[in-house]
């Protein structure tokens, strides 16, 4: 079952994707790129990250590449581009639009899919009945990509969070091959990436998150 094929797509379908390494591509010149090199090397979730405003035509392109793949398409902290672009999702985090108030969030978006960002077992719990599909949980280890990400929780932050939700996690935050195996041991359900992916070869360095997560 296509992921994006038709507005009859389910958010039980869309949810049931939700595994493994989770690239998240920043808004530049380069997003297309680093998008279809990380699609290639088998990741089926690309975020769109676009801190200063969705480029249109660059969230139109990466429909149409996430198309061809037969992946999500997630667009980070904008709702709206999310219905625009006729794409499988959101994701919010603290002060974005809609993040204080998932249930009209969900009214809205019907079969799209919620992500929230937390770091804390609280606001797990909070989120757990909230109506949202999944929860990005970090920053598990220090990391330059995200200004706002606060103090690293560690592994075991990560497994306290994670396992005060029923709701699939993705682990977020200084993560890469060397570290992957003991994001994979926590039990989450992702392992989101941002910088991993982000330098001169995204395919071979998404190829080595891909292989060692299935390992």
């Amino acid at each position: 079952m296509a992921a994006h094929a038709s507005t009859r797509v389910t958010r039980a379908q869309r949810a049931a994707r939700l595994r493994g390494v989770y690239g998240i591509v920043n808004e530049s010149e380069r997003a297309l790129e680093i998008a279809k090199g990380v699609l290639d090397a088998g990741v089926y979730i690309v975020q769109y990250r676009a801190k200063r405003g969705v480029i249109a035509q660059r969230l139109e392109a990466l429909r149409a590449l996430t198309h061809r793949y037969d992946a999500l398409l997630i667009v980070n902290d904008d709702a709206r581009a999310a219905t625009d672009f006729a794409c499988d999702g959101v994701h919010l985090g603290p002060g974005d639009p809609g993040f204080a108030d998932p249930a009209a969030l969900r009214a809205w978006l019907g079969e799209l899919l919620i992500g929230l960002s937390c770091g804390t077992v609280e606001e797990a719990r909070l989120a757990d009945a909230a109506g949202v599909d999944y929860l990005g949980v970090g920053s598990v280890y220090r990391t330059g990509s995200k200004s706002d990400a606060g103090d690293p929780i560690g592994i075991e932050g990560l497994t306290r969070v994670a396992s005060a939700t029923s709701l699939p996690v993705a682990a977020i935050g200084g993560i890469g091959v060397a570290n992957l195996r003991q994001i994979r041991r926590s039990g989450v359900a992702m392992a989101a990436v941002i910088s991993a992916i982000a330098g001169d070869d995204p395919y071979r360095a998404a190829r080595e998150l891909v292989a060692g997560w299935n390992a």
